[in-house]
């Protein structure tokens, strides 16, 4: 529901999309905001991805920085840890150079959705997050091998 200013209430179409992980719903939203907080952050895009073994989707981020800035992935866990729950924070980080937007300006998210977070799929840089080292951790081959079989603990 809104209010405008001389105090009518009018009801909104529901804004962004949810996934389920953990047994808890997350609102891609609030996520995409607090991601959007981060210094040198331009934009960015969250979903949920699928992960074999497990229930729901894990939260996903397509990122595109500012010209000329480096991330500092210890610095974003940090930030994303004291604003969101442990569910709702992104496993994946994906950096890419621009955001694919709709003719309505809406950005696209089945395209990502689909690609997941398979290093061979995606040519994007990725980084996982790894809450024993509170960072974020190049994707590769073999961190993508440990979360599919089980043994990366999310």
């Amino acid at each position: 529901m809104r209010v405008d200013k001389d105090y009518y209430v009018y009801f909104v179409d529901r804004l962004g999309d949810t996934f389920r992980w953990k047994g808890e719903n997350v609102a891609t939203t609030e996520v995409s905001q607090a991601i959007t907080e981060i210094e040198g952050v331009q934009e960015a895009n969250v979903y949920g991805v699928k992960v074999p073994g497990h229930e729901g989707r894990a939260g996903m981020a397509a990122i595109v920085l500012h010209p000329e800035h480096q991330p500092n992935f210890q610095k974003w866990y940090a930030h994303l840890a004291s604003r969101l729950p442990s569910y709702a924070r992104p496993l994946v980080l994906r950096l890419t150079k621009e955001m694919e937007i709709t003719g309505t300006f809406k950005q696209k998210k089945a395209g990502l959705v689909k690609e997941g977070f398979d290093p061979s799929v995606v040519s994007d840089p990725m980084y996982f997050r790894d809450d024993s080292k509170k960072s974020f951790v190049p994707l590769d081959t073999e961190v993508f091998k440990k979360i599919t079989l089980g043994s990366a603990k999310l």
